[in-house]
Parts: C-alpha cells; sequence; structure tokens
C-alpha cells in the first residue's frame, strides 16, 4: 500500500506557499458566490483563480491547468472579463504568449465603467419620459426610474471619491497594479 504524500504546494519563490487543494476549494466556493450574483460560470472560475494566485496573472495554459478547462473555455472567459473590465491582457516579455491579470484596483474600474451604462439608461429614460409623457403613469414610472439613476451615479461617485481616500490610507499610494 502506498503511503499517503504530503499536498504539494504551489507559489513562487520567496512567496508564501499554499496547498493547492485550499487554494482550488477556495477558487471555486468563490466563483460559486460569484455565480449567485449573475456572472457566468466560467468567467467566474477564471476570476477567482487569478485573485489567487499570488502575481494576480496566468497565461492561457496556467488557467486551463489549473481549472482544468480547455483553451476555448479560457478564451471565452477571459474575452467577457475584459469586456466587463474585471481583467487585463498583457504580452508576457520575450514571449507570444499572453497573460491575463486582474488589478487591485478591478472592483474600482469595473464600478466606474458601470457609470457609462447608466448614463445611456439614463439618456433612455429622458427620452421615454418625454415620448410617454411626464404626466402618464408610464412617464411618472420611468421620471422616478431616472430619479433613481441619478441618485445612484451621485452616491456611486462620492463613494468612489470616499474609497479612494480610504484606500490610500489603508494600503498606501499605488498604481493598483496588482
Amino acid at each position: 500500500m502506498a503511503e499517503p504524500r504530503e499536498p504539494r504546494e504551489v507559489g513562487e519563490p520567496g512567496r508564501t506557499r499554499r496547498d493547492p487543494e485550499s487554494v482550488s476549494r477556495f477558487v471555486e466556493h468563490f466563483a460559486a458566490q460569484l455565480v449567485e450574483a449573475g456572472v457566468p460560470r466560467m468567467p467566474a472560475r477564471v476570476f477567482a483563480a487569478l485573485l489567487a494566485s499570488d502575481t494576480g496573472a496566468l497565461t492561457s495554459a496556467e488557467l486551463g491547468e489549473q481549472l482544468r478547462i480547455s483553451p476555448a473555455a479560457v478564451s471565452g472567459a477571459v474575452r467577457y472579463l475584459a469586456q466587463v473590465h474585471l481583467v487585463s491582457r498583457e504580452r508576457e516579455p520575450g514571449s507570444r504568449r499572453d497573460r491575463y491579470r486582474v488589478h487591485s484596483d478591478q472592483w474600482y474600474e469595473a464600478l466606474t465603467n458601470r457609470e457609462a451604462l447608466i448614463k445611456r439608461w439614463e439618456d433612455a429614460l429622458r427620452e421615454g419620459v418625454t415620448s410617454l409623457g411626464a404626466d402618464t403613469p408610464a412617464g411618472r414610472r420611468l421620471a422616478e426610474t431616472l430619479a433613481f439613476f441619478e441618485f445612484v451615479e451621485g452616491e456611486v461617485e462620492a463613494m468612489m471619491e470616499r474609497w479612494r481616500a480610504h484606500r490610500e490610507k489603508t494600503f498606501g499610494a499605488g498604481d493598483g497594479r496588482g
């Protein structure tokens, strides 16, 4: 009977080494939480794996191996994540391989990029209020929805200012890369 083997640790030289099973459990658990919030499953898993990596960056091959998924699944997932501004693609120095990177300010960037979407919704709602008539039940409903988005937009802007100050105080100044 073979003796049980010690779990192989993962990590980079000079960094904390971790049990790959623990890392995998975190990745799958956090990905499940993201899926519950509406993120597609494969992008959620790729995002969680990037978050859990010491460098915050992995190649397609590394993601595929770690998550046991195909190159096509990795490609679709990172395409989605890049569109919602949660990861960026960068060229590996001296190579033709791409690395996918998550940044420490990914939530800030994702939320900030949502502001453009909210502004488009506001424009469409203003047009709807005008088209339907502000004094109609539908027009009033659209006006209230518009007021809600305008309120949220102002609150998010103020909250982001507070976050930047809090982040700098807590983590120091930085470019958010990593």
